[in-house]
């Protein structure tokens, strides 16, 4: 029997058996963020006529609730994870599981009960730079959200977080005392020191670097191509290397992993063994970033390197530099990358 109702959500009336049922909603929820919500409702049944189930809706609909327990912000992590995370780029998603592990220590707790102060806490504790607080703050945002649908939580909570400062460390290029370190690791055995000079000596971002093949390096052409991430200059522009990297690269590609990859697909283990090459070589706790750092600024010290040449070794998209030449050709890259000198 098609269901009885009434206008401005005030109630619906339906028949079960030989008596009436009445139904009011008095919410909704996320399934999944590409899904269309679904209702919570309240009902009662066994009146004998519609019209006493309709007029019992508005009782029904002020009447007093069971409490329903929040989900956890695992649970909205989720429901996250299987809607607009699968949207993003595979740069983000790894942002993003990062920050979402950097949040375990309050994975488990119902959402409505996490307070400002509680997210505060777990950002300042776990996060590693301003960048991954910011991940985390982010995350959090989306997840708070998702819940504010359901009417459990304010989705402006999050917004509340204090990020701390930029880490201007990040900045700063390594010295070349710290380089020359780096390399007496290397030659040592050491094959961690070959994650910071990898990225030195070619200008790789980090999630680049994390994510070479062996199939994307051509030694002979000193050229590595296919591992560029997030614009659209670095995914085709091809990052040109040195030839005093070509021991480093021969020996990354000897223990290289059965899949094909440099290193292996563990984002915490990368960064750990990265700060611990730091940490043996001597070196300040500089940032990733700051390897590429280290390539543009040596390069513009190099006299005669023109700056659209730079900007094609950096593969970026724009140089605030003095535009004197405009079509740099891959050998100019090669002969340009070519001037960095090792570090003694």
């Amino acid at each position: 029997m098609r269901r009885k109702t009434r206008g401005n959500g005030t109630g619906t009336a339906f028949k079960r058996g030989s008596t009436w049922t009445a139904q009011v909603v008095i919410g909704w929820k996320v399934v999944a963020e590409d899904k269309p919500l679904v209702a919570i409702t309240r009902s009662k049944g066994g009146f004998k006529t519609r019209d006493h189930a309709l007029r019992y809706c508005q009782t029904l609909k002020e009447g007093p609730q069971r409490p329903v327990e929040a989900p956890t912000l695992e649970h909205y992590w989720n429901t996250y994870k299987d809607g607009k995370y699968t949207k993003i780029s595979p740069s983000k998603q790894t942002a993003y599981r990062i920050a979402w592990k950097k949040l375990a220590d309050i994975s488990k707790f119902r959402i409505d009960q996490l307070t400002v102060a509680d997210l505060q806490q777990v950002v300042d504790e776990k996060s590693t730079s301003f960048y991954t607080a910011r991940d985390m703050k982010t995350v959090l945002g989306k997840l708070f959200t998702i819940a504010a649908a359901e009417g459990r939580v304010s989705k402006d909570i999050p917004t509340f977080i204090t990020l701390p400062s930029l880490d201007e460390k990040e900045k700063i290029p390594f010295s070349e005392t710290e380089q020359a370190s780096l390399w007496k690791l290397y030659e040592s055995g050491d094959l961690r020191a070959a994650i910071p000079l990898l990225m030195i000596y070619t200008g790789m971002m980090p999630g680049e670097a994390y994510r070479l093949k062996v199939s994307q390096i051509d030694l002979e052409n000193r050229t590595i191509t296919g591992a560029g991430m997030k614009t659209k200059v670095r995914r085709e522009t091809p990052v040109v290397f040195p030839d005093l990297l070509i021991p480093v690269l021969q020996d990354l590609i000897a223990n290289a992993r059965p899949s094909g990859y440099i290193f292996k697909r563990v984002e915490d283990e990368w960064y750990e063994n990265y700060y611990t090459a730091l940490e043996l070589a001597g070196c300040r706790r500089l940032t990733p970033y700051s390897c590429r750092h280290t390539t543009s600024t040596a390069l513009v010290i190099v006299e005669g390197i023109a700056p659209q040449t730079i900007k094609r070794i950096m593969r970026w998209s724009t140089t605030r530099m003095l535009d004197r030449y405009t079509h740099p050709s891959q050998d100019d890259a090669l002969r340009a990358i070519n001037t960095l000198k090792r570090a003694k």
